[in-house]
């Protein structure tokens, strides 16, 4: 979950640096806050939900060959499918939020210089 949510925060972060300009532009012409953190938090969950989609399948597949190192556990406990997934997501929202918050505070005059 750490490595997960240190991963999702690196790109993010990452993604905003490169794309500072382009935020600058998009509140030059208009857009508020509201809408950078909308923006980038929508990609965030994108990236988690992606995750998650392929992530289930994949753990259900690999459950059935660990079955016999899981002694008095289900192997397909839906109840730990369903924590897991929602923890991740619910943490991919806070890697998600710093770097939105921050995009949200550029000045586009300063994001225009920028590079």
């Amino acid at each position: 979950m750490l490595l997960a949510c240190v991963g999702i925060y690196g790109v993010m972060a990452y993604g905003v640096t490169r794309r500072t300009s382009e935020i600058g532009v998009r509140m030059a012409l208009g857009a508020v806050p509201r809408d950078v953190v909308r923006m980038v938090l929508r990609e965030t969950m994108w990236l988690a939900l992606s995750g998650i989609a392929v992530g289930v399948p994949v753990a259900f597949w690999l459950t059935r060959l660990t079955t016999s190192f899981l002694f008095g556990l289900q192997p397909n406990d839906p109840v730990v499918f369903t924590a897991a997934g929602t923890s991740l997501l619910l943490v991919c929202a806070l890697a998600g939020w710093l770097p939105a918050s921050r995009a949200a505070r550029i000045d586009p005059t300063i994001a225009l210089r920028y590079e």
